[in-house]
């Protein structure tokens, strides 16, 4: 008997926190269809060291700043800034362009006679002939400008075509990105709110238990039960305050992983902050909406893809057609044979034409570009029909999970209205002797398995929303 009023002695002790955390009892969870208005706005700390200075999030606010912080997101940025650039840097060949070059020579050994005029810019006179004065100088500087502009050309015309794809295909992925973004930080956000709802109902059951353990303590005192009572409640307070442990364990990597997708800094801390009301409201979507393949936004990179996939078979069954140009250069040529008055006199000349050149023959290369072109095109047309085949399964899986969560939503909303009342009445038999301890470790294990069922289907019900969301194509961000 004495080994037994210690141990009864040290559960109490260590119950003793646990119970008067019961004065702070969590309101019950609202119903679907009649959400509680008294209960919103919840503010729940996730650093236990919390001093009040920390920053409080919505998950609409967790999104934001995401959208301006998270990393993956920024390079898709960056890489759209970047696609820009080298728009420009393909379209800059329509542009004028312009050169300047010289010659500086100075002959160490010259011929006696030439048959050749040297001309400005390094030419020689048509047919050989012409006089040979000038070249007879030791001293020679030609400097010179020369000016072209592009006419036609197959490849400037297509990176004209292609540019603006190119630049919606970077956006398409900026997109992607968002999208993934907004699913994936909803997701993980829900996932913090469940676990944290869960430490809240064990923090419930275990005070519960804990003043279950003083009334058979008690009772046992008084001779109305048998010992085993109250050691059945020790046994069951320390099952509840074990899951309550490893709840408060999990939700540190949770919290981790709702900070990475947001690119929020390691060293910051913030709380998670959620109206209830809205969270109940925003669990209902309009089931009967048709899928629409084009709101997907892979449906649209895929399209782009095709569309650029057509400008290259263009581009090679056009590849035949001559480049036309126009230029014009302007030189000067200085020479005499003492160094110090190589720039006295100067020969100016200049000169406009146009210039052009045909592909004769490439060696088949561009029969065989377009032929592999056109296999190309195949091939994003297939995958076009895959990826509307791979749509039809992600949306009717996701209607499916949606619709069987919501189901069971509502079954377990109701199992936790019983279970209350069943454990309040149990409870309360045990007490007047009625009913074994037995009784009411069943009822309380009912209890705390229907209102952890109920929270784990509310988020899964939020999640699968957003997956449907995804899946429809109408995430907005």
């Amino acid at each position: 008997m004495d080994t037994r009023r210690v141990f009864l002695f040290i559960s109490l002790l260590f119950c003793s926190p646990l119970i008067t955390q019961a004065q702070n009892k969590k309101p019950d969870l609202p119903p679907v269809t009649q959400p509680d208005t008294g209960k919103n706005n919840l503010i729940i700390p996730l650093n236990p060291h919390n001093n009040g200075n920390d920053t409080s999030l919505t998950l609409q606010q967790c999104i934001d700043y995401a959208m301006l912080h998270q990393p993956a997101l920024n390079k898709a940025l960056i890489n759209e800034s970047i696609t820009k650039a080298t728009n420009s840097i393909s379209l800059a060949g329509w542009l004028p362009q312009a050169s300047a070059s010289g010659n500086l020579i100075h002959y160490i050994q010259q011929s006696s006679t030439s048959s050749n005029t040297t001309l400005p810019g390094g030419s020689v006179t048509p047919g050989g002939t012409g006089v040979t004065q000038r070249g007879q100088y030791s001293n020679t500087f030609i400097p010179g400008v020369s000016v072209s502009q592009a006419l036609f050309n197959p490849s400037l015309l297509y990176a004209a075509k292609s540019a603006p794809l190119y630049l919606k295909q970077a956006q398409q992925v900026t997109d992607s990105s968002k999208i993934f973004l907004v699913s994936a930080v909803s997701k993980s956000f829900y996932n913090v709110l469940l676990t944290l709802e869960q430490i809240n109902v064990l923090k419930e059951d275990t005070a519960r238990l804990g003043k279950n353990l003083r009334d058979a303590y008690h009772q046992y005192k008084g001779g109305i039960v048998d010992e085993t009572d109250y050691e059945q409640a020790a046994i069951t307070l320390n099952n509840s305050t074990a899951q309550l442990k490893q709840a408060n364990e999990n939700v540190v990597p949770q919290y981790a992983a709702l900070k990475q997708l947001m690119g929020f800094q390691s060293e910051k801390e913030f709380n998670v902050s959620f109206d209830t009301v809205q969270m109940i409201k925003g669990i209902y979507i309009d089931t009967t909406q048709q899928l629409q393949y084009e709101k997907r936004i892979e449906f649209q990179q895929v399209k782009t893809n095709k569309d650029l996939q057509s400008k290259l078979v263009g581009y090679y069954r056009t590849s035949y057609l001559p480049t036309l140009s126009a230029f014009y250069n302007y030189n000067l040529a200085y020479d005499n044979n003492k160094f110090s008055n190589l720039f006295t006199n100067s020969y100016p000349s200049s000169l406009v034409g146009l210039s052009f050149s045909i592909p004769i023959f490439t060696g088949f290369s561009r029969i065989h570009n377009l032929q592999k072109a056109k296999l190309q095109e195949q091939l994003i047309g297939w995958d076009e029909a895959d990826l509307k085949l791979q749509i039809n399964k992600e949306y009717t899986t996701a209607l499916a999970n949606y619709k069987g969560n919501f189901f069971n939503l509502q079954l377990l909303q109701k199992n936790v209205a019983m279970a209350k009342r069943v454990y309040f009445v149990v409870n309360l038999q045990y007490k007047q002797g009625i009913v074994p301890y037995l009784n009411v470790i069943t009822a309380e294990s009912n209890l705390i398995t229907s209102e952890i069922s109920y929270l784990n289907a509310l988020f899964q019900v939020l999640s699968s929303k957003v997956d449907l969301q995804k899946a429809m194509g109408s995430i907005s961000y």
